[in-house]
């Protein structure tokens, strides 16, 4: 079996680096930061504890196979996933509320017809009916199998299904996420609660495709999970399944470029030595058989001078995208009885809060803020404390260089946070604010839109490098980044002729 050097301890490429162990490769993982996890990180202060990237997973069966395909012990025996009940609760620009159950259906809709009235419980049930359609139609190509030369099918075909029109006696295709709000759910409160999704990975609903119901189906199908400890522990999980398979970390180890012979990827050239590295009159390299990255296109492409893809092959990554802007809060007091795990505050102008994504104005607007507040002893020093997470989604560049600015941002969280935690501002002890990663939100890959929401293929134009992570296929999310892990594994063990698990 061969050697292969993986760039970046991320949730992808550790996937990658377990699965390829199993097979009987040799397996390095060089990571310029101290740790693992990439986006999954920790923040601890003063006895609290808090998830500074993901705060909850959809789809664990993803994680499930990585554990059962790597050793004896499934996942649950590392990690403890508790499902969180209800799934969410909404408070709209209106003042009304719904808490929305965990993977039922039948529950959605009874609890939104008693929260909102007038049907909507009926037509977001017949909404999840369509989206299913859109995930069976989906599922392989977009999630379960390497994006294929012939990929502009997906680009062109939109998935999600037409709706008859009772009135015009005719059938209306929505090309975006906005117009199922507007045609089908017709409730303003049932379209924040549908864009709100979009919204997480950064999109906007009124240019995203209507293939973008699968991101509230996979929830209402799969459940929402939570990892008890803080969803750094999966990160863990899997970092001590990749140490048990022999993998090697090198930590606090900067890739400098990729190394190349007779046209094919044949190593990692290194700012700093490891015990695995050889000196050349060049510097540091570390040579392999196979190379994955697991960081963004347009770091790779500092990596190496050669082409990638071929030309009118997808490319995303042009230009900064919108990143999650995350509020830290030690709160006095405990939880009070009855709190819910996950709140969306949605923002009380939808129009501004959208152009504002794209937006370089100093004036901040209120966001649609996510409050996180698991109820976790592992995450507060004791019984009389809490500790939350606010996030948002903002314009790449708010906020991030005037302290000003990054803590009018912040006072916009706190304050559509009041909504949901009473006494707040009483109880705050302290705050911090910080970008998870690098900020940058990357969405799953969706079918339609000119080709414009996929991702890199995990392939290359170079033999013997291929891209993990949720910077290339099958996109962004814990999920997605996992199956990219299970696609670059069987590309490699399997050849060109994988298809993907089944």
């Amino acid at each position: 079996m061969g050697r292969i050097a993986v760039i970046g301890a991320g949730m992808g490429a550790m996937a990658a680096a377990a699965r390829l162990a199993v097979a009987g490769h040799r397996v390095a993982v060089y990571e310029r930061a101290e740790t693992y996890g990439g986006a999954v990180r920790r923040f601890e202060r003063d006895g609290f504890a808090f998830d500074t990237g993901p705060g909850l997973l959809t789809l664990p069966a993803v994680w499930r196979d990585l554990f059962i395909k790597t050793g004896k012990e499934p996942l649950e025996d590392c990690a403890e996933l508790v499902q969180v009940d209800p799934s969410t609760r909404h408070l709209f620009a209106d003042g009304t509320e719904a808490a929305v159950p965990n993977a039922s259906r039948a529950g959605v809709v009874a609890a939104l017809d008693k929260a909102l009235g007038g049907g909507a419980g009926g037509r977001w049930g017949d909404f999840l009916v369509r989206a299913r359609e859109a995930w069976d139609r989906t599922r392989r190509p977009l999630l379960e199998e390497p994006l294929w030369p012939d990929w502009p099918v997906l680009a062109e075909r939109e998935p999600y299904p037409a709706v008859p029109h009772k009135r015009l006696l005719r059938t209306r295709r929505a090309a975006t996420l906005a117009e199922i709000g507007a045609w089908e759910l017709r409730d303003a409160r049932l379209t924040a609660l549908l864009e709100s999704h979009a919204l997480a990975h950064g999109l906007d609903p009124r240019v995203t495709p209507a293939s973008a119901a699968v991101l509230p189906y996979m929830e209402h199908a799969f459940g929402t999970w939570y990892v008890r400890g803080g969803m750094r522990e999966l990160a863990r999980a899997v970092y001590e399944r990749c140490l048990a398979r022999r993998v090697e970390f090198h930590f606090g180890t900067e890739v400098t470029g990729v190394l190349e012979k007779d046209g094919r990827a044949v190593g990692v050239e290194l700012a700093e030595g490891t015990s695995r590295a050889t000196s050349t009159d060049g510097g540091l390299v570390a040579e392999a058989d196979q190379v994955i990255a697991g960081v963004r296109p347009a770091r790779l492409r500092e990596l190496t001078r050669h082409r990638l893809d071929d030309d009118g092959d997808v490319r995303p990554d042009t230009g900064a995208r919108p990143r999650r802007f995350t509020v830290l809060l030690a709160l006095r007091g405990p939880r009070e009885a009855g709190a819910v795990h996950r709140t969306i505050v949605h923002a009380p102008d939808r129009t501004a809060e959208l152009d504002s994504l794209t937006s370089s104005s100093p004036a901040p607007v209120r966001p649609t803020v996510t409050v996180l507040r698991p109820d976790d002893p592992a995450l507060r020093p004791d019984g009389e404390h809490e500790s939350v997470v606010l996030s948002a989604v903002v314009a790449p560049d708010a906020g991030r260089d005037l302290p000003e600015r990054r803590e009018a941002l912040a006072e916009e969280l706190v304050t559509a946070a009041e909504a949901v935690i009473p006494g707040l501002r009483e109880r705050i002890l302290w705050r911090e604010t910080e970008d998870a990663g690098s900020g940058e939100v990357s969405a799953p890959s969706l079918a339609a839109g000119d080709g414009r929401f996929l991702h890199p293929a995990n392939t290359t134009r170079l033999p013997g490098l291929y891209r993990a992570g949720g910077w290339s296929h099958p996109g962004g999310g814990l999920p997605h980044a996992g199956m990219s892990g299970a696609l670059v594994a069987g590309l490699i063990v399997e050849g060109p002729e994988f298809r993907g698990s089944r």
